[in-house]
């Protein structure tokens, strides 16, 4: 898949609609020129027609220099919202129906027929003015596939860039996403773009599914913030496409993804969380002693992914009981200290005694390794 796909990063639409989250002007700014230096391809921005604000942010990026970036805004499907939008100079306007039977009749009460009838003349008047059209089934994976594919054979012969597959409820295995964007890809000539919730956990797992089953473009948000649990988190689809094919990554400014999640985190109030992909403190943290002694040795032993790509540093913790004499003697060897074997197995037991109530910090530590070299002396 080595370049074969875009990243369609929506920090500053999905990932608005989080409980806790209110980007000010200045925020949307920062999150915009931090995605454009990673190097995504797309960054979506809320509706203008959400409020006042949301229409001046959007008109002011958009006028901004975005190099290779382009910027998309999401709309309903009807013309007085892409109107607005294209007015706001966008280069690509992200369109929406719900197809399933339960948004049909619960939220805009549409037949099928309907919404096809709706969407032609809103396409029509985005290709006139060269704006780029992505039209997406809400709630795709609670939409009948014959339903499905008739709208997306529809939209696709109308000349749309590209189809949305959204998993809105998080509903989805990778083996349904394997399945659906398969028959979406044998059945449309255009790109598809997948979005997918992670109220069932497998919003990164799903992405990749997706990838691996012809989708092109893929929906993330910085820290996976977005309505409810989020969506696929910008740094966890990196780390998964690393792991498979480090090439297909090799275009974004690695390095920038701990800013990015960091930066996010500080405006939103929170940590980043400690299970984050590449970015969170402990990323890169060996404890265990066997783990430690081998790391050591050869960091590929427990490290599929190199910190260096992504500028971070490897972290070998040695204050806890679990710690091992291995890890000892490196950082022994580290502060210059020249002790034995016996030495540093003797250091090891008093270490661990003293950690089993409470971990010792790294000075303490090395107090307790210079202290044996006197009493060595």
């Amino acid at each position: 898949m080595t370049r074969h796909f875009a990243i369609v990063d929506t920090t500053l639409r999905e990932g608005e609609q989080w409980a806790n989250a209110h980007f000010s002007s200045e925020d949307r700014l920062a999150i915009a020129n931090l995605l454009v230096q990673f190097g995504v391809e797309y960054i979506e921005m809320t509706s203008p027609c959400a409020s006042p604000q949301s229409t001046a942010d959007l008109r002011s990026i958009a006028a901004l220099p975005l190099g290779n970036t382009k910027l998309l805004t999401h709309t309903r499907c009807n013309l007085d919202d892409v109107r607005l939008a294209a007015e706001c100079g966008v280069a690509g306007v992200n369109i929406l129906f719900g197809t399933s039977p339960y948004l049909r009749q619960w939220s805009h009460g549409r037949s099928i027929e309907a919404i096809l009838e709706e969407v032609g003349p809103v396409v029509r008047f985005l290709q006139e003015r060269n704006i780029e059209v992505r039209f997406s089934c809400e709630d795709s994976f609670r939409t009948p596939l014959p339903d499905l594919l008739r709208v997306y054979q529809a939209v696709d012969l109308l000349g749309v860039q590209r189809v949305g597959i959204a998993d809105t409820v998080g509903i989805a295995t990778p083996r349904d996403v394997e399945r659906v964007v398969g028959a979406v890809r044998n059945a449309v000539r255009c790109d598809i773009e997948f979005h997918g919730h992670n109220d069932g956990g497998c919003a990164i797992a799903n992405a990749y599914a997706a990838l691996e089953a012809g989708a092109t473009h893929i929906d993330t948000t910085i820290l996976g913030i977005g309505e409810r649990n989020g969506i696929a988190a910008l740094s966890g689809l990196i780390a998964r496409l690393y792991l498979s094919e480090p090439e297909s990554v090799a275009g974004y400014a690695l390095p920038m993804l701990a800013q990015l999640d960091h930066t996010v985190a500080a405006i939103l109030g929170i940590q980043v969380p400690f299970n984050a992909c590449i970015t969170s403190e402990t990323a890169f943290a060996h404890k265990a002693g066997l783990h430690t002694k081998a790391v050591l040795a050869n960091p590929s032993t427990y490290e599929a992914i190199d910190p260096k790509a992504f500028g971070r540093e490897r972290n070998v913790l040695i204050g806890h009981r679990l710690t091992g004499r291995h890890a000892l003697q490196s950082r022994a060897n580290t502060l210059g200290l020249d002790l034995s074997d016996t030495t540093i197995i003797a250091i090891a037991a008093q270490l661990k005694a003293a950690a089993d109530d409470q971990p010792l910090t790294l000075d303490e530590v090395d107090a307790l390794l210079r202290s044996s070299t006197l009493q060595a002396a």
